[in-house]
Formats: structure tokens, sequence, C-alpha cells
């Protein structure tokens, strides 16, 4: 498609906050609640899902319907609605359910937008801390309580002095976690189960390295948007675009993505 307007932009931005809007009020009147109740999706492990998911989506589905009729919708509960526009909404209305059912916040609504190159904007927000990141379309700010600062990667150099932030060992196979491991041995740091929230954070400054595997593209559109626009990197674990998921690197800088990609490329490429 062509170039975005500057008015569709602003348009863009408004709808994508006010889809979080109303996933943020669906999402608390369910969260830390004792009549809070999580189905299984996955027959032989535990991917759980609640009915916060799924009015989430639903509601973020009827404004955009409202909205942005003519745009396409990939959305995790729902599945693909097809559109005319060339424009994609793409929505996990719960990255995280696993921490959203143990009452930790570090599960996030995410919001992106995409052509048939990648996201152009998106967003991850934390309704119960109250912190919405944003990026895109020439910007990259968080907004909390009313007030908004500039998103900004921070330019370690060393990987032995890295922050690295990770879902391992819940999620990849047995040969990810392996590859997975060396890298965090090189590390100064490594912390887990971050969800989404760890994308934020390299965003925002305070960490270097997120690395993923198993993912889906409402996973990691998002975090690519709001990354990229705050300076940082997101490839796959070899070098290429991870807009459709799979294993996902995400760094701060140039110099501490290549010496990640060191590690981590070791790995053989994953067959679609």
């Amino acid at each position: 498609m062509g170039e975005i307007s500057e008015s569709e932009q602003e348009n863009l931005v408004s709808v994508a906050c006010q889809a979080a809007d109303l996933a943020r009020d669906i999402t608390l009147s369910y969260f830390r609640q004792p009549s809070l109740i999580a189905e299984n999706k996955d027959e032989s492990g535990y991917d759980p899902v609640t009915l916060a998911d799924k009015q989430a989506e639903l509601a973020i589905r009827t404004l955009l319907k409202d909205k942005r009729p003519n745009d396409a919708i990939l959305g995790e509960e729902y599945g693909e609605t097809p559109g005319t526009s060339g424009l994609t909404w793409v929505l996990d209305p719960i990255d995280g359910t696993r921490g959203f059912v143990s009452g930790t916040p570090t599960w996030g609504t995410l919001i992106s937008v995409r052509d048939a190159d990648g996201p152009l904007m998106g967003l991850i927000d934390q309704p119960y801390i109250g912190e919405r990141f944003l990026g895109g379309f020439g910007f990259s700010e968080l907004r909390r309580g009313g007030q908004v600062s500039a998103l900004s990667v921070r330019p370690t150099a060393a990987l032995n002095k890295a922050i690295l932030l990770s879902t391992f060992p819940e999620i990849g196979t047995s040969t990810e976690r392996e590859i997975f491991e060396k890298l965090s041995n090189e590390v100064q740091l490594t912390r887990y189960g971050m969800d989404c929230y760890g994308y934020a954070l390299l965003a925002a400054g305070t960490v270097d390295l997120v690395v993923e595997a198993g993912l889906n593209a409402y996973d990691i559109q998002a975090p690519i948007a709001v990354i990229q626009a705050a300076g940082g990197i997101v490839t796959d674990w070899h070098g290429n675009p991870a807009h459709e998921g799979g294993r996902a690197l995400a760094a701060s800088c140039t110099a501490i993505h290549r010496a990640a990609l060191e590690v981590l490329s070791k790995i053989e490429p994953a067959q679609n």
C-alpha cells in the first residue's frame, strides 16, 4: 500500500489506544479475582485461556469493526478476519496468561498494525501498573499516570555487561533451550518469566536483550514496533525478520545484537 498520511497515522494510534482502554477495563475486572477460571488449550501441556482473553478480544474487534471496517484482523483467540485496506490489526488480548492467572503484573495487551512488509505501529499495555508503551510512525513513548516520556534503548556494548530477559525454560524445544543457556552463561544477569513486559523494559532502556522461541505473529509484532521505534533491533536467531513469530532476538543496539547472534545462530534454521 502507499504512504500513510499523518492524519491516518494519528487515527490508527487513537484507535489502538481506545482498544487498549477497552481491554484494560475487562482484564482488570478479572485480574487477581478469586473467581478467575482458566481453561487449558493444550492437551499435552498447559496453555491457559480465560474469559478475560476472549472478552477483551471481542471488545477490540467490535471497536475495529466500527472505527476501521476495511482493515483486516489477526487475533489469538478468534483468528483472521479479512480486509481490503492493506492494513491488519494484530491482537493478543492477554500476552502472558500464565502470569495473569498467577497474579503477576508481567502480562499485557498487545495491539499492532501491520502492512505487507511488517509492523508499522504497536503498543504494549500493562493495565495493573498503568503503563502503556507505544512506538511507530516516528515516535516512541511511555504513557503513565497522565505523564508522557520518551522511550530509548540503552547502548550497552559488551555482552558480559548485558541483562537478558526470557520466558525460557517455559517455552522452546530442548535444543533451543540448550543454545539459549549458552547465551545466558555469557551475560551479566538473566531474569525469567517476564512475558511481554520484558520487551517493554528493553524499549525503556533498563535491559539489553530479550530472547524467545515458539512465538506466534501476535506475540511479537507489537514488541517489534515498540522496540524498533525506541532504537532497538528485533530479528530471529539468524538475523532475519521475526514478524511471523518463531524464534526472536530483541537487542538494544547493534553490538549486543551481533554478539548474541554469534551464539544463537549456531542452531539450525527453523523449518517452515
